[in-house]
């Protein structure tokens, strides 16, 4: 998909004639298979939209353990910045798991964009609403649902991720050990592909 596709096809905008000028700010990237978009504790400022390939975030703790936080499937917008930095720093590392292009655009002029622009603040907030609601949903998730609820939840929010994921990472995303997700999909009915 094209970036000014994506960008008009948000709920939150009315008016798409600001689309093609603010197409223009976004720099193309491209990641392989297993590359880095961001590193966790490294210094970022990006914000990005990713248009074709899937991506993994995840956070490591003191002791290296990775945690998967979070899925991407393009089209869709990585979580803004504001959401995955602390003083500059990342707070997440952010892989492609396929070969994936993607669009970036320099946190300050995004925030003079939409200061400048009714029509691009609407499209920047609802980006920023989805990804607060999405963080909420997942913590729900995790504090008030047992294993096999998580796994159906789960389900029903990311359908077909079973597919595209490795199981290890969605366990990991359930805070679930990879040994019972390989039971609850057993229990509960394994999804067509394995991993």
């Amino acid at each position: 998909m094209d970036l000014r596709t994506f960008l008009t096809q948000s709920p939150d905008v009315s008016d798409i004639d600001w689309a093609d000028d603010f197409a223009s700010d976004w720099k193309q990237v491209r990641l392989g298979k297993g590359a880095h978009l961001t590193w966790q504790e490294q210094p970022e400022a990006l914000e990005f939209i990713l248009l074709e390939g899937c991506l993994t975030s995840s956070i490591c703790d003191p002791e290296g353990k990775e945690i998967c936080v979070g899925f991407y499937v393009g089209p869709c917008v990585v979580t803004p910045s504001i959401a995955r930095t602390r003083e500059g720093l990342s707070l997440v590392s952010i892989v492609a798991t396929t070969d994936a292009s993607l669009v970036q655009i320099d946190s300050g002029l995004l925030s003079d964009r939409m200061i400048a622009s009714p029509s691009i603040r609407n499209w920047a907030n609802g980006v920023l609403r989805h990804a607060l609601s999405e963080k909420a949903e997942r913590e729900w998730c995790l504090a008030a649902l047992g294993g096999a609820e998580r796994l159906t939840w789960f389900r029903q929010a990311f359908p077909c991720y079973e597919d595209i994921f490795t199981h290890a990472s969605i366990a990991s995303f359930l805070g679930i050990t990879p040994v019972t997700m390989s039971r609850l999909r057993a229990s509960h009915g394994n999804k067509k592909g394995r991993r």
